[in-house]
């Protein structure tokens, strides 16, 4: 009896971590994915999407065009200097409704400029996707 309850216990552990949801995009190239499924994002808040992201989000900042949106890429601004100037770098573009005023206005402290934090996870997470669109390869 023992040794059923055992192997029950581990067959229920052993299904209850493989029905964990894997994040969409594991390496930096799997990033169009988030493009291919733009539907499942739209009119959904920022948080959503980026919870699907799973390489470091290395570089971020903000426009305030119309719409507004934010560009995150996953290399660092060093690394984007060592590059050279033809190379097309990958970067995901995420437009919001809602208005991002810090990075415009020249409000972010210079070493964190360009620095994607909790708390702009908490300023913007709640901002609504509009559109998505991928530029650049890794």
């Amino acid at each position: 009896m023992k040794n059923i309850l055992k192997i029950s216990a581990l067959i229920v552990l052993f299904i209850n971590i493989s029905c964990k949801a894997q994040q969409m995009v594991q390496t930096p190239n799997d990033v169009y994915k988030l493009k291919k499924n733009e539907q499942q994002f739209l009119n959904k808040p920022l948080k959503n999407l980026l919870k699907e992201i799973k390489p470091e989000i290395k570089m971020a900042y903000g426009s305030l065009d119309n719409p507004c949106y934010f560009a995150f890429r996953f290399i660092s601004p060093k690394e984007i200097e060592s590059k050279p100037a033809s190379s097309n770098i990958l970067g995901l573009y995420v437009y919001v409704k809602e208005i991002v005023d810090e990075w415009g206005l020249g409000k972010r402290p210079k070493e964190i400029e360009f620095t994607w934090t909790k708390e702009d996870l908490e300023k913007y997470g709640n901002c609504t996707v509009i559109r998505i669109k991928v530029l650049g390869k890794d």
